[in-house]
């Protein structure tokens, strides 16, 4: 007998939504910096053994939207709302809510199974992640509330159990040699927003995207060229700085990565372009796959 099924993932933004699908999946797939909205887009993460396939669905942080992108983040968790055999919600001890409330008024009407996973308790303390138990089972009734630290990995390997035990029969929905539904490219340019998110401070890693132009698969090397975007003149120069310096430490720490990810050597090219305004602008975020 086999089992498959969605599992979707929300929660607010910097909860451990990424570290938790990479720590299931045991690969890294999602990037995780220690900055909100540093999920952007929504990403399937595949896990399959001989009786189960689980898609696990990593989303964009709730938040209240301000600007363009924003909207269009908060639509693809929106949809995890809609197509989920498994709902996991993610709080940390201290959250008692959704930064926007009508996610949790969907949830506590669901009627498939919902998991309520208070995460990062390996940074608090027991009187407080019992006062978050208890709040919670009064305020979402209608869940399976189960302590994690996806970080140090402490209680995933119950958790995956659960969700395989809660799953329908089923066949795959993917090959069953995939780990993701996303191409190569598009991790490669994530890779390189992390490094962005890493080296770079104040508004400049949310007002930039990244974009494959071109990647070349030959005998012993992988050439990649890309593109940096930023939405004002001002700030390609801070992503540059001063004599290139800036720019080349993300190539290289960019290149490592991606090497790793890739399994083979790569050379990297990375330009830095003006997209005025990109993050408003319907064409640019059809562009880069904010919007149908």
């Amino acid at each position: 007998m086999h089992k498959s099924g969605f599992v979707n993932i929300i929660g607010n933004p910097n909860v451990g939504k990424s570290t938790l699908m990479n720590a299931l999946l045991g690969e890294k797939l999602s990037i995780i910096t220690a900055k909100a909205q540093t999920t952007r887009h929504r990403i399937f993460g595949i896990f399959n053994d001989e009786e189960t396939q689980i898609v696990f669905s990593d989303t964009p942080g709730i938040i209240k939207p301000h600007y363009g992108l924003q909207t269009n983040m908060m639509q693809f968790a929106e949809e995890t709302l809609r197509d989920a055999d498994i709902m996991i919600l993610m709080m940390t001890p201290k959250e008692r809510k959704l930064k926007d409330e009508k996610f949790l008024n969907s949830i506590k009407k669901m009627e498939i199974p919902v998991l309520l996973l208070i995460n990062k308790i390996d940074a608090s303390d027991q009187v407080e992640v019992e006062n978050a138990v208890d709040f919670w089972q009064v305020e979402l009734p209608n869940a399976e509330i189960i302590p994690v630290s996806a970080l140090e990995k402490f209680n995933t390997d119950s958790l995956l159990n659960r969700i395989k035990s809660l799953l329908s029969e089923g066949p795959p929905y993917f090959d069953k040699e995939a780990l993701t539904d996303k191409p190569e490219r598009f991790f490669v340019s994530e890779i390189i927003r992390e490094k962005i998110l890493l080296n770079y401070q104040k508004e400049i890693p949310y007002s930039v995207e990244v974009e494959v132009e071109s990647f070349k698969e030959e005998p012993n090397i992988t050439k990649i060229s890309t593109v940096i975007y930023v939405a004002r003149n001002s700030q390609k120069g801070i992503i540059i700085g001063h004599k290139g310096k800036d720019i080349k430490r993300v190539g290289i720490q960019a290149r490592k990565d991606i090497e790793k990810f890739l399994g083979t050597k790569v050379f990297l090219e990375i330009f830095v372009k003006v997209s005025k305004n990109w993050r408003d602008n319907e064409k640019s975020l059809r562009k880069f796959g904010y919007q149908q």
